[in-house]
């Protein structure tokens, strides 16, 4: 199975080796048909410490590397 990948914006580096990457995602109301905007944080291995707040990334999922990081940062969305 293809591993998912998501672009998002970097919320937190205070963790060593983690960041908060909040993505957001748009659909349509099934009934209203209005645009809805929803986000979600993940928790994603950054090694070198080199992202900061306000970095637009790429996150791919990986196999668990703590109870909570489930991705992995691969490089800068731009």
């Amino acid at each position: 199975m293809p591993k998912r990948i998501l672009s998002g914006t970097v919320t937190g580096d205070q963790n060593e080796q983690t960041v908060t990457v909040s993505v957001q995602r748009r659909f349509q109301h099934p009934v209203l048909k209005k645009t809805i905007r929803k986000s979600k944080k993940y928790r994603a291995h950054d090694a070198q410490n080199q992202f900061k707040i306000g970095d637009q990334v790429r996150i791919q999922e990986c196999a668990p590397i703590s109870k909570t990081k489930r991705w992995e940062v691969l490089t800068d969305a731009s």
